[in-house]
């Protein structure tokens, strides 16, 4: 071999002893890595210090050099009455928005696999724009097939598979936590 080819050069140690002290120091004072680098300078990264301190098994911290402060949320104003939509998928919506308790209109019958003789089930091929394209049983079995029945307008299913399909914001909502304390 000639030149230089298959020579390493020295590495000059990022780490010497000291730099490695003031590093634990800070670490424990509770800085954080990119404190500590830009105190460290000459080169010194963000991950150099978060690489050397994980390889130095230094865990624990210090209290945070920032006071933490609690989040305080601004009062909710209230919001402004909704106006009823007129037409399209809008009215559709504000439809299917009214609470099960407040409608007038009889509760639907469930459209149920059984209630669908064998002759009459919908397969994905058959479906079109006129038949309510919800899925009914297991789509590994030789029974699955679609609802069939005529849709709503503007949506892809039928007056009772709508209902379960479009189900109003405030009755999918998960109740809220309330903090003891």
């Amino acid at each position: 071999m000639s030149g230089t080819q298959g020579i390493k050069k020295p590495r000059k140690n990022t780490w010497p002893d000291e730099r490695v002290e003031i590093l634990k120091k800070l670490w424990l004072d509770g800085l954080s890595a990119s404190q500590i680098a830009a105190q460290l300078g000459d080169g010194i990264t963000r991950n150099a210090v978060i690489g050397k301190v994980h390889r130095l098994g230094l865990s624990g911290r210090g209290s945070p050099t920032r006071a933490a402060r609690p989040r305080t949320r601004r009062p909710r104003q209230p919001s402004a009455p909704k106006r009823m939509p007129t037409s399209g998928n809008a009215a559709l919506k504000a439809k299917t928005a009214v609470s099960p308790a407040r409608r007038s209109e009889p509760a639907l019958e469930p459209i149920r696999l059984v209630d669908i003789p064998v002759g009459e089930r919908i397969g994905i091929l058959s479906l079109t724009e006129k038949t309510c394209r919800w899925p009914l049983g297991d789509p590994g079995s030789d029974e699955f097939c679609f609802c069939g029945q005529t849709p709503q307008d503007g949506t892809p299913y039928c007056d009772y598979h709508a209902s379960i399909a479009y189900q109003p914001a405030h009755e999918r909502r998960r109740p809220k936590k309330i903090a003891h304390g």
